[in-house]
C-alpha cells in the first residue's frame, strides 16, 4: 500500500486540475500593487479571491504602524508567551479586541486556524458532546479530531436539526459544545444564529461562534454576525481571525467566561507555537482603530456586493442564497469549473475555484470575495467577462434569473 493510496480520489481532483496549465492552489503573484491587482503571469489581473473585505492590506496608517513596531522590537518573538513571555502591545491587542465586543477576556492566536484548533479542542472534552454543523470549516473538524467528545454532526443552518440532536442526547452526562460560524467561506451565506441561541438555551448548550468572514461586514459597529442578530450577550466564545477583513495574520476569541485565563495554560495551539511578532500586532492593532473609524467601509463593502451579486444574477448565474463579501458561483460539473477559473485567469481576473471533495454536497464553484475598494467599474467588467465566458461553456444557455435562496 502506498502512502498516499487514501487520496486517491483527491489526487483524481488534483490532476484534472492541472490539465488547465496552471494549478490554482500554486498561483504565483509575481507582484502584489493594492488589494484589487496584482501581477500573476505578467499581467496585471484583478484580485477577486483574496478575502481582502476592506481593503487593509496596504492602508498606509497600518503599514506605517507595523514599520515602526520593526523598528523598535524587531523581525519576531522567536517562540511563546508562557515561554518567551508576552510583550506589551500583545496585552494591549487583547484589551481593544475584548473592548470592541464588548467582553471581559480574550486571547491572541498566531492564525485563526490554530485559535479554531485549539479553543473547541480544549473546551469539549472526555465526556463531553460537541455538535457542529456539517458545513464547518476545516479549522473545527481538524478540532474534531483533537478532541475526546463525541461528535454530532447537524444539518447545515438548521436549527431543528441542532435541536433533534440535542433532544436524542437526553440526560446524558456531560456538557454540550455547539460550533456555528458568521459566514460560511463556500457560499457565503450566514447562520440563523438567534434560533441557533434559542436552541442552544433550550437544552443549556455552551456556544462558539466563529466570525471569520463576517468581522467587520456584519453588524452596526462590524463586530459580525452576534452583533447584527442581537445576541452578542448570549454567546459564550466569539473566535476570528485577522487575516481577511484586518488584512494580516493570527485569530482571537473572546468570551465572559471567568476561569478564561485557564485557556492560557490548556489550549495546546496557544501554549506550544510561537507568539505574534511586533509588526502584526501593530498593525492589526491600527486595522480595528480603522474599522472603527471608519463605518464607511462597510457601507462600500455592501455596496459592491450588490453591483457583483445582483450584476451576475441578473446575467442567469446560479448563485449562493444571500448577498454577502462571499460570492459562490455554482457551475455544472468539476472539469467546467476548473476551465472556467483558467479562463477568467488568461481574461485577467483571479477567482479561488472549488470542487469537490472539499466543497459543501458536492458542489462546484468559483469562489469570489468582495472588497470595499473594489470599484464598481471593476466589478462591472468582471461580470460582463464571466458573462462572455459562460456562453462559451455553455453554463448561460438562457437569460433567466436562477438564484438559490432568496437575498439577504
Amino acid at each position: 500500500m502506498g502512502l498516499f493510496d487514501r487520496y486517491e480520489g483527491l489526487l483524481e481532483a488534483y490532476r484534472d486540475v492541472r490539465t488547465t496549465g496552471y494549478d490554482p492552489f500554486q498561483i504565483r503573484m509575481e507582484r502584489v500593487l493594492s488589494p484589487t491587482e496584482a501581477i500573476i503571469n505578467g499581467r496585471k489581473t484583478l484580485l477577486v479571491g483574496t478575502n481582502n473585505y476592506f481593503g487593509l492590506t496596504f492602508d498606509p496608517s497600518c503599514m506605517e504602524a507595523a514599520i515602526e513596531a520593526i523598528r523598535a522590537e524587531g523581525t519576531g518573538t522567536t517562540g511563546s508567551r508562557i515561554a518567551n513571555g508576552s510583550y506589551t502591545e500583545h496585552v494591549a491587542l487583547e484589551q481593544e479586541i475584548a473592548e470592541f465586543y464588548g467582553k471581559k477576556h480574550c486571547m491572541v492566536f498566531t492564525t485563526g486556524y490554530q485559535a479554531n484548533l485549539g479553543l473547541i479542542s480544549t473546551l469539549a472534552g472526555e465526556g463531553d458532546q460537541l455538535l457542529i454543523d456539517a458545513d464547518s470549516h476545516a479549522s473545527i473538524y481538524d478540532a474534531c479530531k483533537m478532541t475526546q467528545a463525541e461528535v454530532v454532526r447537524f444539518k447545515h443552518n438548521d436549527p431543528s436539526s441542532l435541536e433533534a440532536r440535542l433532544r436524542r442526547l437526553g440526560d446524558r452526562p456531560g456538557n454540550r459544545v455547539v460550533v456555528l460560524e458568521g459566514i460560511y467561506s463556500m457560499l457565503g451565506d450566514s447562520a440563523p444564529l438567534r434560533e441557533f441561541i434559542d436552541v442552544c438555551k433550550k437544552y443549556g448548550a455552551y456556544v462558539i461562534v466563529d466570525e471569520a468572514h463576517s468581522l467587520g461586514a456584519l453588524g452596526d459597529n462590524g463586530r459580525g454576525l452576534c452583533e447584527s442578530a442581537g445576541v452578542l450577550d448570549d454567546c459564550h466564545f466569539i473566535v476570528g481571525t485577522f487575516s481577511k477583513t484586518l488584512g494580516a495574520i493570527g485569530g482571537y476569541c473572546v468570551s465572559n467566561d471567568p476561569d478564561f485565563d485557564i485557556l492560557r495554560v490548556t489550549v495546546r495551539s496557544y501554549m506550544f507555537t510561537a507568539s505574534l511578532p511586533p509588526s502584526i500586532v501593530a498593525s492589526v492593532r491600527q486595522a480595528l482603530k480603522v474599522v472603527k473609524a471608519k463605518p464607511e467601509l462597510r457601507t462600500q463593502l455592501w455596496s459592491n456586493v450588490a453591483t457583483l451579486y445582483e450584476g451576475l444574477a441578473a446575467k442567469g448565474f446560479k448563485l449562493g442564497p444571500e448577498h454577502g463579501p462571499v460570492v459562490g458561483v455554482h457551475l455544472p460539473d468539476r472539469m467546467i469549473a476548473i476551465g472556467f477559473w483558467r479562463a477568467m485567469l488568461d481574461a485577467g481576473i483571479y477567482v479561488n475555484v472549488a470542487v469537490p471533495p472539499a466543497t459543501p454536497n458536492g458542489v462546484s464553484l468559483l469562489r469570489c470575495s468582495v472588497c470595499a475598494v473594489h470599484t464598481k467599474e471593476q466589478l462591472e467588467h468582471m461580470v460582463e467577462v464571466m458573462t462572455g465566458i459562460a456562453r462559451q461553456f455553455g453554463v448561460l444557455e438562457d437569460r433567466t434569473l436562477r438564484v438559490v435562496g432568496g437575498a439577504h
